[in-house]
């Protein structure tokens, strides 16, 4: 049986607790042994990270020590996957750009807050997005500084309407990619503000072949 830890913490207006919840049982479902960690020092143990098949921070802002880094990037350059969402993966450990430089991207502004906007599948070959379609999303719509090395599978294009950043429109900016960190795969989809944005069926599936493609 395939093992995944799901560490949460950090920002609670991300909701980590009950995306965290909602990960594990996606996962179960997949007949996946799931551990849920209110702790980053998890990744201090050697042992149980190395038997891992796949990791998921759902961890906004906050800090994330040496050996507790040291932890998590070694096990996924060894090879477990890890996949995330929005600010749980992506606005985590603000500080650590070698954590950047593994997850492909970070976070900088959304601007008008929550809005609606339309994500457009970009890559409709890769077994995450096959057969699905473009989506209307009502949530934060994520500006990023993105690694170009990423796969992209999903975009979004910016209008300049919200905001004050009329200087924005017609950014093209990635939603979602898969990428490699040493022998680990890597997910992240920007969707995933709060618990009841994964009720969008779009969602929820994305999340969940994400998860599923990463683990090793």
């Amino acid at each position: 049986m395939k093992k995944a830890l799901i560490v949460y913490g950090g920002w609670d207006g991300h909701e980590p607790e009950p995306c965290a919840r909602l990960a594990a049982d996606i996962l179960r479902k997949e007949k996946f042994e799931v551990e849920l960690s209110a702790s980053l020092d998890s990744f201090k143990d050697a042992g149980k990270m190395a038997a891992l098949s796949l990791v998921i921070p759902v961890w906004t802002m906050g800090q994330i020590q040496g050996e507790q880094a040291a932890g998590l990037m070694g096990a996924v350059r060894a090879g477990v996957g890890i996949a995330g969402w929005h600010g749980g993966m992506c606005d985590a450990f603000r500080s650590d750009t070698d954590y950047q430089f593994m997850t492909g991207g970070q976070f900088v502004a959304h601007p008008g807050g929550i809005i609606d906007y339309t994500v457009n599948i970009a890559d409709a070959g890769h077994e995450i997005t096959r057969g699905m379609r473009d989506f209307e999303i009502r949530s934060e719509q994520y500006y990023m500084h993105t690694d170009p090395g990423n796969k992209v599978l999903a975009t979004t294009t910016f209008s300049g309407a919200h905001g004050g950043a009329d200087w924005i429109s017609g950014t093209v900016m990635p939603v979602a990619w898969v990428r490699r960190y040493g022998k680990g795969r890597v997910f992240y989809s920007s969707l995933g503000h709060v618990a009841a944005e994964f009720d969008v069926p779009e969602v929820r599936e994305l999340t969940r072949r994400g998860m599923l493609w990463a683990a090793r």
